[in-house]
C-alpha cells in the first residue's frame, strides 16, 4: 500500500470547520490530520474507525479525551458521537482514550487570538489559523478554558457520523443492499426488509476498511439527545456512591506513599532525619522527592503518620513574608515599567479626566486555594520498558512527557490511564503528585506506588487562584458614564503556571486583563491596562482565571460610576452595550429578576453584574435581605449566551454550581502568607458556602450567538459583583475587597 494510501486509511479528517487553522494556515501539515492512534495494539475482530469509536465483538466503546473533573464532560462528548452514530449511550463504553496528539483542543486558539485582535475580522481569524496550527503541531492535548463542548461541537458528530456511514458500507456489501437504502437505529444497520446487523457483528468487516469522509451532519431538527434533557451517564454510579475516582484505584501489589514538604511554597529541603519514620509500623522505605521526602508504606494512614514523623530542615522561600509584602508588590507595580498590555484605549481617557464628576476607588482579590473534595493522588508503575500512570489529570500529554524524563524512556512508552476526578477547578493542571510518584517508583521498580496527599498537603502546596489589585478612575456627564480608567495588577499566571513545566512564554499575558477588556461596553473613553508584578507566590489557573478577580473590579468599578452618574445599574449597562448578545442577555435578567432597581425595600437590595468571558455573556442579579442574623441571600437569577445549550440539565447544573463556587469563594475564603507558610489547610479555614446560606438560582441559556460555547467558567466572575452591588443596595456598605467576611455578617 503506498504512503497516501495509508495516511487515509490509519486518519481522520474532520473537516476544515473544525480544524482551526487548516485554512487559514495554508500549509499542507496544518490540514494533515494525525494518525489514528486507536489502530496500534489493535486485536482480532477490533476496528475503530476513528479516534472517537473503537467497536469490537463486545460493543461499541466512544474516546471522550476531555477529562472529566464533575462537570459531565464524558457524557457531552459521548453524547455527541452517539448523537450521529445512531447508538444508545446506556449500551456504550466511555474511554478517556490515550495521550495523543490527535486530540489536541482546537477550541484555544479563538480566545488567544482575541487579545491579540481585539476587534473582529480578518486579523483575527488569520490569527486564529495561525494560533490553531501551533497548537495542532504541537498536539495541545488540555481540558480548560470552558473549551470541551466548542472543542467537540463539529469534530465528535463528525466522527460519529463517519463510523456510521462507515458501518452502513460494511452492511451493505454483506446485504447485497444499496448504503442508501440503509438505515441505523439502536447500534444496527437496517435493510428495507427488516434484516438488522449490529455494529460489533460488522468489526471485522469494518478493520480493514478506510473511513467515510464525506458525510453530512443531521439538522437539529433531527437531533434524538442534543437539545434535549438528558440523565448523565455516570448519574447511577454518583447518586449511589460506586463512582471510583483516582484516590479509589487499586491494583496487586500496591504500595502507598506521602510525603512532607517543604511548610513554605518554594522552600527547599536541606536536610533530613528519618530515624524515627522507618521505625514505624508497616514503613517500607524513604526517599527524596521533588521538593521533600516521599514515605512508603503498606497503606495511606500508615505513610501519612510516618511523614509527618520525618524531622527536615528547609531553606528559606523566596516569596515575600508577609501578606503585606505581598499586597505591596502589586502597588508597586501600577508604574509605566511594568505595563504588561493595553489592549483596550478608546477615546481619550486622560483628556476625559479632566472634565466632568471625577470617580475614583481601588480593589483587591485574594489568592484561593482550589482545593477539590478528591486530594491528588497518582498510581505509578515503572516496569522494563514500560510506565504506566492512573491519575485524574487535565494534561495527559504534559504529564507523559514529564514521567518520561524521570523515567528514562520515550514518552510513547508512558501509558497514562485517565481516571474520573472528584473536582479540580484548574487544580489538575499541575502534575506535582505524578512526578514525585514518578520519582518513588523509579526506585522500586516493578511495584505500583500510589501517592495520595494529605488535605493539608494538598492545600499548603497548591498553587492558588492570583492575587490582585485594581485602580479605578473615570468620570460621568449628563447622567451617563463618560469615561472609565481601569488598570489591573497581578503577577502572571501563565509564566508561573507554563514555567513549572519548562516553558517560556514570552509576550503579554492576557489573562492579566482578561474579564476586564473585552467587556462590551461602548463608553466613549475607555482604558483597560495590565501591570505584570513580580512573581510572589506560586500561582496556577483557578476556574475563570483571569477573569475571576478581573470580572469583580471591572463591574464594581462601573458601579460607581453608574451610582455618581445617577443611572440605573441595569438601564446604564443596556445602553452601554455594543454587541446585541450582550443587550438580550441583559434584557433577558432583567425580565427574569422582574428589575425596578437596586432597592426592594427597607434592608433588602438587588445588585447586577455582567462579564463577558471564555466569549459567553454572562449576567447575574442577586438579592439579599439583611436579617438580624446577618445578610441573607434570597435568589440570585443568571443568563448566559452559549449559542446552543446541549443538555439542558446539565447546563443549569453547570451555572448554579458556579454561582455558589463564586459567591462561596466571595464571601469566605483567602489564602494568606506568613513566612511563606499558607495559614488556610483545610475548610475549617477555608469554609465555602453552606448549604443553609444556598439561594435559589435560576437559570436561563440563549441561543441567539452562531459560536457554540461552554458554561463551565462563564457564571463565576458576576457572582461577587453582583453580590458586592446586592449588600450596598441593601446595607450602603461598598464592598471592594474580597472575601465580604472580614468587612459583613453573613447569616449561617
Amino acid at each position: 500500500m503506498g504512503k497516501v494510501k495509508t495516511i487515509a486509511r490509519r486518519s481522520f479528517l474532520i473537516g476544515s470547520a473544525a480544524l482551526a487553522g487548516g485554512v487559514a494556515f495554508g500549509v499542507w501539515r496544518a490540514k494533515t490530520p494525525y494518525a489514528n492512534p486507536l489502530l496500534d495494539g489493535l486485536g482480532a475482530g477490533e476496528a475503530a474507525l476513528t479516534p472517537y469509536v473503537k467497536i469490537d465483538g463486545n460493543g461499541v466503546t466512544l474516546i471522550t479525551p476531555r477529562a472529566d473533573k464533575g462537570q459531565g464532560a464524558y457524557h457531552v462528548q459521548a453524547a455527541l458521537i452517539a448523537e450521529e452514530l445512531d447508538v444508545a449511550l446506556e449500551a456504550v463504553a466511555i474511554d478517556p482514550g490515550p495521550p495523543d496528539r490527535a486530540y489536541w483542543n482546537t477550541a484555544l486558539a479563538p480566545e488567544a487570538a482575541e487579545f491579540s485582535a481585539p476587534e473582529d475580522g480578518f486579523m483575527r481569524e488569520a490569527l486564529t489559523g495561525v494560533l490553531g496550527s501551533v497548537m495542532k503541531f504541537a498536539g495541545v492535548q488540555i481540558t480548560g478554558g470552558s473549551t470541551t463542548v466548542p472543542d467537540g461541537f463539529v469534530k465528535l458528530r463528525a466522527a460519529g457520523a463517519s463510523a456510521r456511514e462507515t458501518l452502513k458500507l460494511a452492511a451493505a456489501a454483506q446485504l447485497g443492499v444499496a448504503v442508501g437504502d440503509l438505515r441505523t437505529e439502536a447500534g444496527q444497520v437496517i435493510a428495507p426488509d427488516g434484516r438488522r446487523i449490529r455494529y460489533e457483528a460488522l468489526a471485522e468487516a469494518v478493520a480493514g476498511m478506510e473511513p467515510v469522509q464525506d458525510v453530512a451532519l443531521r439538522d437539529p431538527s433531527a437531533w434524538r439527545y442534543l437539545g434535549k434533557p438528558m440523565q448523565r451517564v455516570d448519574m447511577l454510579a454518583k447518586s449511589t456512591g460506586t463512582q471510583a475516582y483516582g484516590i479509589d484505584f487499586e491494583i496487586e501489589g500496591m504500595v502507598h506513599a506521602a510525603v512532607t514538604l517543604a511548610p513554605a511554597q518554594g522552600g527547599g529541603l536541606v536536610g533530613y532525619d528519618a530515624t524515627a519514620a522507618l521505625a514505624m509500623r508497616g514503613v517500607l522505605g524513604v526517599y527524596p522527592v521533588s521538593g521533600g521526602v516521599a514515605v512508603v508504606a503498606d497503606n495511606t494512614w500508615r505513610a501519612f503518620q510516618a511523614a509527618e514523623a520525618i524531622e527536615a530542615e528547609w531553606s528559606a522561600p523566596e516569596m515575600p513574608q508577609s501578606m503585606a509584602d505581598h499586597w505591596a508588590a502589586l502597588e508597586a507595580a501600577f508604574v509605566p515599567s511594568q505595563q504588561d498590555s493595553r489592549v483596550r484605549d478608546d477615546g481619550d481617557v486622560e483628556a476625559a479626566l479632566e472634565e466632568g464628576v471625577a470617580v475614583s476607588a481601588a480593589y483587591r482579590a485574594p489568592y484561593l486555594a482550589h482545593a477539590p473534595l478528591e486530594p491528588v493522588n497518582a498510581t505509578v508503575l515503572v516496569g522494563e520498558g514500560r510506565v504506566d500512570v492512573w491519575t485524574g489529570t487535565q494534561i495527559p500529554r504534559f504529564l507523559q512527557a514529564s514521567v518520561a524524563k524521570i523515567a528514562g524512556v520515550e514518552a510513547e512508552a508512558v501509558h497514562v490511564h485517565v481516571l474520573m476526578m472528584g473536582g479540580s477547578f484548574g487544580h489538575r493542571l499541575e502534575d506535582d503528585v505524578v512526578r514525585q510518584a514518578a520519582e518513588v517508583a523509579v526506585k522500586m521498580r516493578g511495584v505500583p506506588v500510589k501517592l495520595t496527599y494529605s488535605r493539608e498537603t494538598d492545600m499548603a502546596h497548591d498553587y492558588t487562584r492570583q492575587i490582585a489589585a485594581a485602580k479605578m478612575r473615570g468620570t460621568v456627564k449628563d447622567g451617563r458614564v463618560e469615561a472609565y480608567d481601569l488598570a489591573i495588577a497581578m503577577p502572571s499566571v501563565i509564566v508561573s503556571q507554563m514555567g513549572r513545566q519548562g516553558l517560556s512564554v514570552p509576550g503579554p499575558d492576557s489573562q492579566i486583563v482578561a474579564g476586564a477588556f473585552e467587556q462590551p461596553f461602548a463608553i466613549p473613553h475607555h482604558r483597560v491596562t495590565g501591570y505584570r508584578a513580580a512573581p510572589l507566590a506560586p500561582i496556577s489557573s483557578w476556574r475563570s482565571v483571569g477573569a475571576s478577580t478581573n470580572g469583580f473590579f471591572y463591574n464594581l468599578g462601573l458601579d460607581e460610576l453608574i451610582e455618581a452618574a445617577g443611572a440605573d445599574p441595569l438601564e446604564e449597562r443596556l445602553r452601554l452595550a455594543r454587541d446585541p448578545l450582550a443587550q438580550k442577555v441583559l434584557e433577558a435578567v432583567g425580565e427574569m429578576s422582574g428589575w425596578s432597581g437596586a432597592s426592594l425595600g427597607p434592608r433588602r437590595g438587588r445588585g447586577i453584574a455582567m462579564t463577558r468571558s471564555f466569549g459567553v455573556h454572562c449576567a447575574e442579579v442577586v438579592d439579599v435581605t439583611d436579617t438580624d442574623a446577618g445578610l441573607r441571600i434570597d435568589k440570585v437569577y443568571v443568563a448566559a449566551e452559549v449559542g446552543r445549550v446541549l443538555d439542558p440539565v446539565s447546563f443549569e447544573n453547570q451555572v448554579q454550581g458556579g454561582v455558589v463556587w463564586a459567591l462561596g469563594h466571595a464571601m469566605n475564603c483567602e489564602i494568606t502568607y506568613e513566612g511563606g507558610v499558607a495559614e488556610q489547610l483545610n475548610f475549617d479555614s477555608f469554609e465555602g458556602m453552606r448549604i443553609s446560606q444556598c439561594p435559589e438560582i435560576v437559570v436561563r441559556g440563549l441561543e441567539n450567538g452562531a459560536a457554540v460555547r461552554g458554561v463551565g467558567e462563564p457564571p463565576v466572575p458576576p457572582a461577587a459583583p453582583a453580590l458586592a452591588g446586592a449588600i450596598y443596595a441593601a446595607t450602603g456598605v461598598r464592598l471592594r475587597e474580597m472575601p465580604f467576611s472580614k468587612f459583613v455578617a453573613f447569616a449561617g
